[in-house]
């Protein structure tokens, strides 16, 4: 790219007046105010609007884009919206940045998609098997640009160590180990109320069952950049094996190479909260075999990262002490061991020429916006976050069924299995939030 002037994306390829990429951010809590920030720091995007059911923080990310802004710029126009639906029908907003819970990625991610913005959503890609494949296929309908938030990617320790098993420097890869961390019971008992008047907690429960309101269960209401309560409620998230499942999964299979595929296999056990506000897995242990020969295991005792290991050694990744939030997980090692090998020489070797290299990606906001621009995908592209989201929820589902389950990674289904099949979505709560119904509409 020649510099940061670009045409809207009405008007890719045609004359007309050159300017910024024009963002929107939908959700504007603690990761949405992560996104929202390094969105802005980069000279290619201008944040013009914001969108969020809860008003206060809505507010606050007004005044946070406006102040950014203000110190460069004499006129500073930010717009504010509580319907998502009105932002993406602005002409002059060319992509959104979603950063909603989990439950509803694919509703909004779909519908920025079909007004026809660029989108950069959050991992996990979807909140159930079925939202993912949804996605995935209206994306490739519309032909947009879509980077997911598995920023890794786009991390050095990440990127080398996966290039290094790709171009056989351990060797034959044969088992590839995952630790996520875990989450812990908050101690306090489920504790329904009344929701806020600044949050319009109806429309925040979306496609999810019909439930009373109970802050733990949402988000807090006096710190944004605190933990919050819906990423340990199953309703809305399915706990860590999607939550830095998403992440690690992700990694894991584009080493394996089977980045676009899944799974032939999987057992699984695990334990659930009860009695609890929160509702997701604590413990729990992972194993599934693949189609290459590699057996991938999640384990809640092992470091935080993952482990490749071949017939020739071994290479560990994590992300080190680099946290995006307070609470992240980490592998109690510092930057310089958030890459490790069974002999320090591995880490050295020079891939072929013709080797598999990735695409150079050194920040994940500027990768998408860069892809944006240039109308060429991003590093961490919807297709391939939809295989690491299904991964995932697939482990999910094998927790919840304690048996073995069988994968079909071409059909995306599982065989002869009714019930694991049934698993693969659920029913919206009402027709509003039906995502089938939607592309259907949109003759999708």
């Amino acid at each position: 790219m020649a510099g940061p002037h670009i045409l809207s994306s009405s008007a890719w390829g045609q004359a007309a007046t050159s300017k910024r990429i024009q963002v929107a951010q939908i959700g504007c809590g603690r990761e949405g105010t992560v996104d929202m920030t390094n969105v802005m720091n980069h000279s290619l995007a201008r944040v013009v609007a914001v969108c969020d059911l809860d008003s206060r923080r809505l507010g606050v990310a007004k005044g946070k884009v406006e102040h950014f802004y203000g110190a460069k710029e004499a006129a500073v126009e930010v717009k504010g919206f509580h319907d998502y639906h009105e932002l993406l029908a602005r002409p002059d907003i060319d992509a959104v940045v979603v950063s909603v819970p989990d439950h509803w990625h694919a509703l909004v991610a779909s519908a920025a998609v079909l007004a026809g913005k660029d989108v950069y959503v959050q991992k996990p890609l979807t909140y159930a098997i079925a939202e993912s494949q949804a996605l995935r296929k209206v994306v490739q309908a519309r032909q947009r640009i879509v980077q997911v938030g598995s920023q890794q990617r786009s991390e050095y320790s990440f990127r080398r160590a996966t290039e290094l098993v790709r171009n056989g420097h351990i060797g034959k890869l044969q088992t590839v180990r995952i630790g996520l961390g875990m989450d812990k019971p908050s101690g306090k008992a489920p504790d329904p109320g009344t929701p806020p008047p600044n949050l319009d907690y109806a429309r925040w429960l979306g496609p999810a069952p019909e439930q009373p309101y109970m802050e733990g269960r949402v988000h807090s209401q006096t710190k944004i950049d605190s933990r919050p309560g819906w990423i340990t409620t199953e309703d809305f998230g399915l706990g860590m094996v999607t939550n830095w499942g998403a992440h690690h999964m992700d990694i894991a299979q584009w080493g394996m190479g089977m980045e676009l595929s899944g799974p032939s296999t999987i057992t699984a056990k695990a334990e659930f909260m009860t009695n609890d506000q929160w509702t997701v897995h604590t413990k729990y242990h992972v194993e599934m075999a693949y189609a290459n020969g590699v057996q991938l295991i999640l384990d809640d005792s092992f470091p935080v990262g993952i482990r490749f290991e071949g017939e020739g050694g071994w290479i560990f990744c994590t992300r080190g002490a680099v946290k995006v939030t307070a609470s992240d997980p980490n592998a109690g090692v510092g930057a310089s061991n958030a890459l490790q090998a069974s002999d320090p020489q591995i880490l050295q070797a020079k891939i072929a020429a013709g080797g598999k290299l990735w695409p150079a990606s050194s920040n994940h906001y500027l990768n998408w916006l860069e892809s944006v621009a240039a109308r060429t995908q991003p590093v961490a592209p919807v297709e391939q976050a939809a295989r690491s989201l299904t991964a995932c929820a697939i482990a999910w589902i094998a927790m919840k069924l304690n048996r073995k389950l069988t994968w079909d990674p071409v059909k995306e289904e599982f065989i002869a299995d009714d019930q694991a099949n049934a698993m693969r979505s659920r029913k919206p709560r009402s027709a509003e939030y039906d995502l089938d119904l939607v592309l259907k509409k949109a003759g999708v």
